[in-house]
């Protein structure tokens, strides 16, 4: 078992994983179909167990910070810092975009095959219309169950639905009540939170033993899937956001470390596990339970404030998403050499952080859907959106989801100031503490030769007793 949480925890093993799993696709398809589906076992697995740990986690993140000094301040804070951190991840999705302007100069060819899926996309959405800001029944219909799932007036409904907002929206008003009891009230349904709690962390610590063989598996979907063609004309995009989320990520470690007071290289140590899973799992949820160990056992920071921030801002705090939106409408206003000037810029950006909260507690291509929000605000053809979603979802989901998962740790990181480290000191497994009281039971052989005779005695004699009872 140790190996394989090593090995899952590999930086060179999961970069192996990655190449074989290309070769695999290129040249054995039906193995990485297999690994391919493997890994969506791992994914059912995570989010199986995410909605109830993220329940648990913001309970106890709730009552905690209850109890720290100034938590309306800090809760506020909280949001404040969300919200900035994804404006500034959108306005550098667009700055990037005018920088680096992906999809400005692409060869005939490239234009070619990304034309083919745009209108490939916009025939197979022919029946698939979609009003924005429709008045018809249909449309107040959807909007008031959009607006169901957020307030939900059921929360059970939201809770099989796996509506993620309407949960959060649940959540928090029980945890308010639940951290309002006084500690005598609710003893019992702490301890049985606290098991629960540590169950969904194990089921997620044992699921992410599988993360090679879904990394291995997703390159070779991709490998098998995806034109040659599609990613050469794909590829500025892709390097801009990918280059783009690597200095954000920087960023914001160089945050977290200077928050901890810690050597740069300890804290990207402590940072791994939860950034590997991030990376290589795509999902928002998986890396939880290593996040808040991190930011909490390992760096110190408060563990309320993990408990409450990490769970919330992996629905809520979609930095990734701000980002990808603002340079995916670059790069289609370019595609289509419509060049973006100053307003319409900062309008990119807006629109972006606006997309990026409407599509929370969304994932994959529902929830890059969304980039058409931003598409639509500028006049540009929504159904272009298909070419990133086609092409380039499962390359973006990685980075995208790390980029918001260091944002939430840093909002962790800010608002953790000035409250004392609870970072444990880590003891060796089979080091004994010293001032330990140890019990021990030392016989002789002479000692252990009278009571084995003692035993045989007594069960003879039981025997004896059972026999003449039955004769009777």
């Amino acid at each position: 078992m140790r190996t394989l949480k090593r090995l899952s925890n590999s930086t060179l093993v999961l970069l192996l994983c990655l190449v074989l799993g290309g070769l695999a696709g290129a040249f054995v398809a039906p193995v990485g179909g297999f690994a391919f589906f493997v890994g969506q076992i791992y994914l059912a697995l995570v989010n199986m167990a995410a909605v109830p740990l993220l329940m648990v986690a913001m309970f106890f993140g709730l009552r905690q910070l209850m109890l720290l000094s100034h938590p309306g301040w800090r809760i506020g804070t909280m949001l404040a810092l969300a919200v900035g951190i994804v404006v500034v991840c959108a306005a550098g999705g667009a700055l990037a975009g005018l920088v680096a302007a992906p999809g400005l100069h692409l060869s005939d060819a490239a234009h070619r095959q990304l034309g083919q899926l745009v209108l490939q996309s916009a025939s197979d959405a022919e029946d698939m219309r979609m009003k924005l800001f429709g008045s018809d029944p249909a449309s107040v219909a959807a909007g008031a169950l959009a607006l169901r799932d957020v307030i939900p007036d059921n929360f059970y409904r939201v809770l099989a639905g796996g509506h993620a907002l309407g949960i959060l929206t649940g959540t928090i008003l029980f945890g308010m009540a639940f951290a309002a009891l006084s500690s005598e009230q609710t003893r019992v349904l702490h301890s049985v939170f606290e098991g629960i709690y540590r169950t969904l962390e194990n089921l997620i610590e044992y699921a992410n033993l599988l993360l090679p063989v879904l990394a291995f598996g997703t390159a070779a979907h991709i490998a098998a899937q995806t034109e040659h063609a599609t990613l050469d004309a794909m590829s500025g995009f892709l390097l801009s956001f990918v280059l783009c989320a690597v200095l954000l990520c920087g960023a914001a470690v160089l945050v977290i470390a200077s928050r901890t007071r810690e050597p740069l290289g300890r804290v990207i140590s402590a940072l791994k596990p939860s950034v590997l899973v991030g990376l290589m799992s795509g999902s928002a949820t998986a890396p939880i339970p290593h996040a808040i160990e991190a930011m909490s056992t390992r760096l110190g920071f408060s563990r309320g404030v993990a408990e409450l921030v990490v769970p919330f801002g992996s629905v809520f705090v979609r930095a990734g998403s701000a980002l990808y939106f603002a340079l995916a409408t670059v790069f289609i206003a370019n595609l289509y050499e419509r060049p973006l000037g100053v307003g319409e810029l900062v309008l990119t950006g807006a629109a972006a952080t606006v997309a990026a909260f409407v599509s929370a507690g969304r994932s994959g291509v529902v929830g890059i859907g969304y980039v058409g929000m931003v598409l639509s605000m500028l006049q540009l053809p929504v159904e272009a959106a298909g070419v990133l979603l086609i092409a380039v979802d499962l390359i973006c989901e990685g980075p995208r989801n790390l980029l918001s998962l260091l944002s939430v740790c840093t909002v962790v990181a800010l608002v953790s100031a000035g409250l004392p480290a609870e970072r444990t000191p880590f003891v060796e497994i089979g080091v004994q503490q010293e001032g330990a009281a140890v019990l021990r039971f030392a016989f002789t052989r002479g000692q252990l030769a009278l009571a084995t005779g003692c035993v045989l005695l007594a069960a003879s004699l039981i025997v004896l007793m059972g026999v003449g009872v039955g004769a009777k």
